[in-house]
């Protein structure tokens, strides 16, 4: 198997339809989650909806950069969240999460073998590999966060 369908099958489990690693992926989590326990502060944590919005932020900025674009993405701008006040708005982020997911699974199995090993947008960043790599276990450490908040979390 090529490595970048290995890469794409790795997101795909831990963003849409695994279970072998943490027993749970996002869409199982966020479509199991209501806007008012998405929301709700615990502490000084964030929230899963904060979260969700910050995993998202990166999946959609390296998106950009797999169809074309510039990397646009500022850290200091992951978590710049508007406010979910209703149901309608927590579908929307998990919708807009799911999408960005399904099309950087679809970019990352479609890429050239030969492309991982060049430079992503700067060398600063490293190679593509990297950042898929580094984009897999961000999604694991939040996806923690996540499943332990909802299971804290009760409303």
């Amino acid at each position: 198997m090529k490595r970048t369908a290995q890469l794409a099958n790795r997101l795909q489990e831990v963003l849409l339809d695994g279970t072998w690693i943490a027993n749970t992926n996002y869409k199982e989590q966020l479509l199991k989650t209501s806007w008012q326990k998405a929301t709700k502060k615990n502490g000084a944590l964030n929230t899963i909806a904060e979260l969700t919005f910050h995993v998202n932020y990166y999946i959609a900025g390296v998106l950009n950069v797999l169809e074309g674009g510039s990397l646009d993405i500022k850290d200091a701008n992951s978590f710049d969240m508007a406010p979910i006040r209703s149901q309608t708005d927590w579908e929307f982020l998990i919708n807009t999460f799911l999408v960005n997911a399904e099309n950087l699974i679809r970019c990352i199995a479609k890429m050239p073998e030969e492309k991982l090993e060049e430079v992503f947008e700067d060398e600063k960043y490293g190679t593509y590999q990297r950042n898929i790599d580094g984009m897999i276990e961000h999604c694991y450490y939040h996806l923690g966060q996540i499943t332990l908040l909802n299971k804290r979390i009760s409303l």
